[in-house]
């Protein structure tokens, strides 16, 4: 495993930290060069140089502890001038969770640049796909600053004047954003959207299908909530500005761990429950649930609740391919818990006849195509080893206090 480089926040090579130091600075460049990646990959040369080939670091694309995006060389030629007062969004990224965490992460610099500005200034992820603005990217920039140009640099750029912001969100440290980031989210964002919608929120992955991180036995739990008075909500598809109006309109909101998660917290109250349910081992959404707690001063309760996990039954390890599976009767225990749903609800888990209608209605082989993992079996072995001592040491104490009445 890489180390972790020392953290210091006023060192623009250590990763940005929530509580401030370069994450929260603003640096001018005239003339800049902006570097577009010239090959895909994990981590790419890409960025912002000064005008004399110089690096500068509060440019890069941060995740976690270390820099996705690294110096590049100075381009020979540079042919593609930019004029005007740009900011840096860094990296415009197609999927919608590392836009909505990663290529929204400068713009708090929105609130704090004074005098007019020309627009925003990305780099694609992606070299070679030109520089296409989905929807959604634009609809999110108007609802923080209707109407701003956004340029994308497919080859290396001179800039007239680019300002950098710090990078205020992100994956790591930086998830639960920095005070700049969620007061400019706060301040600026969706002001113009009005609460629209139901109370009570169910947002679900199903739609998506079990090869994008789904869930074996969600439209299960969707029938289970909807008698519990929940809409069913499927963000996908429908307009940014329609669910962001849900998102504001619901007091209780119960969600598969997700992106969708991460637009509703640039919304969300500390008057609003909210319960989300882990699709995947502790890891990422540990990250989505800070941003949850940070953002909406209010933290969310969260579900564990995989019965296990199926993989590919000729690589038996999980990937991107692999999905869980959901134990109903320990999402019912957590949402009684948490006062989501009424307190006599009783929802059992999956029997093995039921599991195999689940796979034959996705078209899928439960013996051939996929196996269940060995650490959840392990895993749920355990529990249930456990869930048995509980179960007999109730029992214990119960025919205990039974002996001592009756003497």
């Amino acid at each position: 495993m890489a180390e972790t480089p020392d953290l210091n926040p006023d060192d623009p090579n250590s990763q940005p930290l929530p509580e401030g130091g370069w994450s929260e600075t603003l640096t001018r460049l005239a003339e800049a060069v902006v570097v577009p990646p010239e090959v895909s990959g994990f981590t790419q040369a890409a960025g912002v140089l000064y005008s004399d080939g110089s690096y500068c670091p509060e440019g890069a694309l941060w995740r976690r502890y270390r820099p996705l995006t690294t110096r590049p060389d100075m381009p020979q030629d540079v042919a593609q001038i930019l004029p005007g007062r740009w900011i840096w969004g860094g990296v415009l990224w197609a999927h919608f969770g590392h836009f909505l965490v990663e290529s929204t992460s400068r713009l708090w610099a929105l609130d704090h640049v004074d005098g007019p500005i020309d627009g925003i200034l990305f780099i694609p992820k992606r070299p070679k796909v030109g520089d296409q603005v989905r929807g959604y990217q634009r609809d999110f920039i108007d609802l923080m600053r209707p109407d701003l140009p956004i340029h994308v640099a497919t080859e290396p750029t001179q800039v007239e004047e680019l300002i950098v912001p710090g990078q205020g969100f992100g994956l790591g440290n930086i998830t639960q954003g920095t005070p700049r980031f969620r007061d400019a989210i706060h301040r600026s964002f969706a002001k113009s959207v009005e609460p629209d919608g139901p109370s009570k929120l169910y947002i679900s992955r199903s739609a998506l299908g079990l090869g994008k991180g789904g869930l074996l036995g969600e439209e299960r739990l969707e029938d289970l909530l909807r008698a519990e008075g929940y809409d069913i909500f499927h963000p996908e598809k429908f307009s940014l500005e329609t669910q962001l109006a849900r998102y504001k309109a619901a007091s209780h909101v119960v969600a598969a761990d997700g992106s969708a998660l991460h637009l509703f917290a640039m919304v969300g109250r500390p008057d609003q429950n909210v319960a989300m349910i882990l699709r995947r081992k502790a890891g990422p959404n540990n990250l989505l649930a800070k941003n949850v707690a940070h953002f909406c001063r209010n933290n969310p309760l969260v579900i564990d609740a995989l019965y296990t996990e199926w993989v590919r039954g000729d690589k038996g390890k999980s990937n991107r391919l692999s999905f869980g599976e959901l134990d109903h009767a320990v999402i019912g225990r957590g949402l009684i818990a948490g006062g989501f749903v009424r307190p006599d609800i009783d929802w059992p888990r999956a029997t093995d006849e039921e599991r195999a209608k689940m796979f034959s209605d996705k078209g899928l082989d439960q013996a051939g195509d996929f196996v269940e993992s060995a650490d959840y079996q392990t895993r749920r072995r355990r529990k249930m080893r456990h869930e048995r001592r509980a179960r007999r040491a109730e029992r214990a104490v119960s025919d205990q206090s039974a002996d001592i009445s009756a003497k």
